[in-house]
């Protein structure tokens, strides 16, 4: 997306920038089209997405790899694949070219790299209002990428985006999410936690408990490293966790000693298997729910 929208202006974009798809493209058309020239610019995009569709010719590509036009910026964009690195079309990109590979980020830093992409085009955001979008969309770059081009439509540069922001545009609640449950499990409000198990019983498809588990199963787990560790400064690094929400561990490790943080995630990985059916029959996700937060306050 930063090459289609930074290499060429606006004007130039018109005769001189082109998007592909693997599965609509024969390597004749790709090579045709690098080795023509820019018009009224110094050079042409040519972006040939989802080029993992050809996968059974692009090594036909190698020899315009090794000679590539100057004045072409050729882009082969992979998704959810990779080029064969054993190959010799790999090896000429990697002698002529560049060749990026954008791994998929972990659930934990995926708050960090939103921050970054909003900073970078004059907005900011929210800690909270962060966490909520990965709760919702998860690691799902392309997705979280979409979700964000439409908030920064709606708000001014420099204003930030904010949880209300989140949930007028997006569709997440601000007050009853899994980020709201796991901050009020961990300073122990039960008057909270139960008023967002009920709000999830009510709304089951966009609150599903294995998500919700999934996240009170990492916290837990977290917080037993966050006992064990011998200096708390460290935390952050340790943890996976941005500074802001050290916090709530803090909070959290003063009223779940490690003893009990364990029979919790125990509890945990019970009411995993009692959601797919092992050792309870006929029990809503809701009632799961609540029975865990029974055994989390007993």
């Amino acid at each position: 997306n930063f090459i289609e929208k930074n290499v060429l202006t606006e004007d130039e974009k018109a005769f001189n920038q082109m998007v592909l798809y693997g599965q609509d493209v024969t390597i004749e058309d790709i090579v045709s089209n690098a080795k023509r020239y820019p018009m009224m610019a110094e050079r042409q995009v040519i972006l040939i997405k989802e080029a993992q569709e050809l996968a059974r010719t692009i090594e036909n590509l190698t020899r315009y790899a090794e000679h590539p036009q100057p004045t072409t910026v050729l882009v082969l964009c992979y998704k959810y694949k990779t080029i064969d690195k054993r190959k010799k079309l790999y090896k000429a990109i990697k002698s002529t070219g560049v060749v990026f590979e954008s791994k998929k980020l972990y659930d934990n830093q995926v708050g960090d790299w939103i921050q970054k992409a909003l900073s970078s085009n004059g907005h900011g955001i929210s800690p909270k209002a962060a966490g909520m979008l990965v709760e919702f969309l998860g690691n799902d770059l392309s997705k979280i990428s979409k979700e964000l081009e439409k908030l920064t439509q709606i708000v001014k540069e420099g204003q930030q985006i904010t949880p209300e922001l989140i949930e007028q545009n997006i569709g997440v609640s601000k007050d009853f999410n899994n980020f709201e449950l796991q901050k009020a499990i961990g300073s122990r409000d039960i008057k909270k936690s139960f008023a967002i198990a009920n709000y999830f019983a009510q709304n089951p498809k966009n609150n599903p408990l294995v998500v919700t588990v999934g996240i009170l199963y990492r916290f837990f787990s977290l917080l037993l490293k966050f006992h064990a560790l011998k200096s708390k400064s460290d935390a952050p690094k340790v943890l996976g966790v941005s500074p802001y929400f050290i916090k709530e561990y803090e909070v959290a490790a003063k009223n779940y000693p490690m003893k009990k943080v364990s029979s919790v995630i125990a509890k945990i990985r019970e009411t995993d298997m009692k959601s797919k059916g092992v050792g309870a029959a006929n029990i809503s996700d809701g009632e799961l729910l609540k029975e865990l937060l029974v055994a989390i306050y007993g």
